[in-house]
């Protein structure tokens, strides 16, 4: 009995995991931007998508982005890196989120999720 339980709540364990790593991967209206046009026209939480790549590591959750227009800071937490998948300054990414425009300081791209192409 106990070892049909522990295997129960194993299974019921993967399956819960498993849907946390799922992700939509079809259309979006979330039209794909470029950071000269966020940088240049962009309003503050206009949702977005970019496509490029995130060329370093500035510190603590915070990423430079660049996609030949220009470059970005993007702050990506921990939990939105996608699951057993490598990613490097080779790595072209598409980047949903909002961009985060300041009146004083420097503007910045949320990601809520990181797309692998």
């Amino acid at each position: 009995m106990k070892h049909t339980l522990s295997a129960t709540a194993f299974a019921l364990a993967t399956l819960a995991s498993a849907g946390a790593f799922a992700q939509y991967t079809g259309p979006s209206a979330i039209p794909v931007s470029t950071v000269k046009a966020l940088q240049d026209s962009g309003k503050d939480d206009q949702h977005a998508v970019l496509r490029g790549k995130i060329v370093s590591s500035v510190g603590h959750d915070r990423y430079l982005f660049s996609d030949g227009t220009g470059q970005m800071q993007v702050k990506i937490k921990g939990a939105i890196w996608p699951a057993q998948q490598k990613v490097s300054e080779a790595t072209t990414v598409e980047l949903v989120g909002e961009y985060d425009k300041e009146l004083l300081g420097e503007s910045h791209f949320d990601v809520k999720q990181i797309r692998l192409p």
